[in-house]
């Protein structure tokens, strides 16, 4: 679609070195108002967050956010291209080095806790999706691509391929996983709704039961 075209090319023009990002320290710049942005989305939202506190936070001019963000807007979408590949890191991570019986476990655990530190900006990701759908399709792919490297690595470590069953069964698991937390973010809960040991422990029961994954684990 030319909405999620647009949508790309922008996300991309956002991290990507131009418009007085040339030198090293014009990077520096860009990064600490991209670091200042999630400390403050630590404690408020997004909408209470202004241009000069911005600026603030990360020890400069609101001159020098607009030498690098058109608005807040464009600064926005540069944090949703950051949350982007910093999650396709810790996934490859995790993907390359987690064992077969801790992959699960501590792709739940990493998300539950990522997702609660960021839940103010991940509420503001999911509300803006819900009325701007382009704006959501870069995070899907992610998505999609994190499920099909993770059915590749449990056919890997079943030393088989998985049947059309288990393919279907492990993406709903995902999803189920994920729609949970967005729930739960968008709900606004209480820490201990949702950062704790028995909220992660239910998750895992959950992706295990369907996706059957003891018969992966030859444990059926």
């Amino acid at each position: 679609m030319e909405s999620d075209r647009v949508l790309h090319m922008t996300i991309e023009a956002s991290t990507r070195p131009g418009r007085n990002m040339q030198q090293a320290r014009s990077r520096k710049t860009y990064e600490a108002f991209i670091a200042a942005g999630f400390k403050l989305l630590e404690t408020r939202e997004f909408e209470a967050i202004t241009v000069a506190g911005l600026a603030r936070a990360a020890g400069y001019s609101v001159g020098a956010f607009y030498a690098r963000f058109k608005s807040k807007r464009e600064f926005f979408e540069a944090m949703v291209a950051h949350h982007l590949a910093d999650r396709a890191e810790q996934q490859a991570r995790l993907l390359a080095n987690a064992s077969h019986d801790e992959l699960i476990d501590g792709w739940i655990r990493g998300i539950v806790r990522y997702y609660w530190k960021r839940r103010a900006f991940w509420r503001a990701v999911l509300m803006r999706s819900t009325n701007d759908p382009a704006f959501w399709a870069p995070i899907h792919r992610n998505a999609q691509e994190f499920i099909d490297l993770l059915l590749t690595r449990i056919a890997s470590d079943a030393e088989r391929p998985l049947t059309k069953s288990e393919t279907v069964n492990i993406r709903f698991a995902v999803h189920i996983v994920l729609s949970t937390i967005n729930n739960r973010i968008v709900n606004r809960p209480q820490p201990a709704l949702i950062n704790r040991a028995t909220f992660i422990g239910s998750l895992r029961r959950a992706f295990w039961l369907v996706a059957d994954y003891d018969s992966l684990n030859g444990r059926a």
